[in-house]
């Protein structure tokens, strides 16, 4: 194997150009390739470090090009490079063995630290265990924030792993749930779903661990609970911060040994369930509150996969609606409506307070409602019509700054920046962390900020 030598896999001279002088700043050897046929040919007269490569390109692409190198040269790690980073491609690479992903554009930063943990990893003798995966296009997104949730997603498709999924209401945090499974060694096995807010708290119990006959008023049968049926499978708790404390012990257990009672059962059932659960809440100020058990909640949080709001992944709208505008037609069986770029661009400019659900039901109505074919900006329903008014509104905050400012200095007033800084940030801070649920990794990312700088913040303003 030669030291560090880099090759780089890609059509496209522009990119080839780029990373091979980016590399040679950071005094690393690079070769590069046009086509995947070439590198291979190449790869019978010495061996790279590392191996950086497109995926779609003519003639031999990047899928093949991961699965020979892997089989043969398993040590080699390589590093995918590709503009369409949707989810199947993501688990696709992961799965034919890639150590990394990276979507166009990229940092060459990004890329320069990429390559040295791949350099670390190929002086190792850890090998990348491949087993392809059936892939979905359930989820779509181009946006970096839906990256980051699709590279979870591959990494975790042979893990059994607990995961808590966090995000606003209508995100899409069950479809993200679903996408682990399919993704999952328990892919053919059951995936059964409970929201815990759409029940009574009484009737949880009964519904997640089953009953005897007898074991209460109306419990005329026995009953199999959702642990049961979810066995060999994937059971997903939604809102699980709306669990009773009084039932979460039981839901501890099965998860701490596997096994529980039905109610008024005297028989220990055993049985294997990967459990994935989901909150909009704040689980930390729960615990913080007893109102939620921290050994469960640690037993839950496991790996925690967070699910960005519509209004951070704007660039994703056209597609979801193109999707959702499809969907809804073949649904009601009519023909698909068209959207105007111009009813595309004020959907872009509105904040979704209902995310990706509320785009959907959109779409729903406007296959119902809109009078034509092509959907003109007069079509879309009125709450959408009153939302853009607030977000008007909001944006005008520079100008709302600028008034105040006049107004300050008007009055005799002095230091402003630094009554006003800290309040700017402070702001910032409190509204980031809302956003990711207390989340405090992906808060820093949201702000630019490193963990630890993000912590003597809000230290500094008493945000707990």
């Amino acid at each position: 194997m030669n030291g560090d030598s880099v090759w780089i896999v890609d059509d496209d001279k522009s990119i080839r150009f780029v990373l091979e002088r980016a590399l040679a700043n950071f005094g690393m050897k690079a070769k590069s390739f046009d086509a995947v046929g070439t590198a291979l040919r190449e790869l019978e007269q010495e061996l790279p470090a590392v191996i950086l490569t497109d995926i779609r390109m003519p003639g031999m692409d990047g899928y093949e090009l991961l699965r020979r190198v892997h089989d043969q040269y398993p040590n080699i790690p390589i590093i995918v490079m590709t503009a369409y980073s949707d989810l199947d491609s993501t688990v696709t690479s992961f799965s034919e063995g890639a150590f990394e992903y990276l979507s166009k554009p990229f940092d060459i930063d990004d890329v320069h630290k990429t390559i040295k943990r791949a350099l670390t990893h190929s002086q190792s003798d850890v090998t990348i265990e491949r087993t392809p995966q059936p892939v979905s296009d359930s989820i779509i997104g181009q946006a970096p924030a839906m990256q980051e949730g699709f590279r979870a997603i591959a990494r975790l498709s042979q893990s059994n792993a607990t995961v808590l999924i966090t995000g606003e209401s209508g995100t899409g945090k069950e479809l993200v749930a679903n996408a682990l499974h399919t993704h999952s060694p328990r892919a053919d096995e059951p995936f059964v779903a409970l929201n815990m807010a759409a029940l009574p708290n009484d009737l949880i119990e009964a519904e997640l661990f089953g009953f005897e006959k007898g074991a209460f008023t109306g419990a005329i049968d026995r009953r199999i609970g959702l642990f049961e049926k979810a066995n060999s499978g994937t059971l997903f708790l939604d809102e699980i911060a709306d669990m009773p404390i009084s039932s979460q012990s039981r839901l501890l257990r099965v998860l701490s040994d596997g096994s529980f009672y039905r109610l008024g059962g005297r028989e220990s059932i055993t049985v294997d369930v990967r459990v994935i659960a989901a909150t909009h809440g704040n689980m930390e100020k729960l615990v913080r509150e007893g109102k939620f058990r921290e050994d469960l909640y640690h037993r839950l949080n496991v790996i925690r996969i967070h699910v960005p709001p519509l209004r951070d992944r704007k660039s994703d709208i056209v597609a979801l609606a193109d999707k959702f505008m499809q969907k809804a037609a073949d649904d009601l069986g009519v023909e698909t409506k068209i959207l105007t770029p111009e009813a595309l661009e004020y959907l872009e400019g509105l904040d979704w307070p209902g995310n990706v659900r509320q785009l959907e039901n959109t779409c729903h109505w406007l296959t119902v409602m809109a009078p034509g074919r092509e959907v003109v900006v007069s079509d879309l329903p009125p709450e959408l019509h009153a939302m853009d008014e607030t977000v008007e509104m909001s944006k005008d905050w520079v100008g709302s700054l600028q008034a105040f400012a006049d107004d300050y200095f008007t009055n005799g007033g002095e230091n402003l920046l630094q009554i006003i800084v800290p309040m700017f940030e402070e702001t910032l801070v409190k509204q980031a962390l809302a956003y990711t649920s207390g989340h405090k990794q992906d808060t820093a990312k949201l702000l630019g900020l490193s963990r630890n700088t993000l912590t003597q913040k809000t230290q500094k303003y008493g945000i707990s």
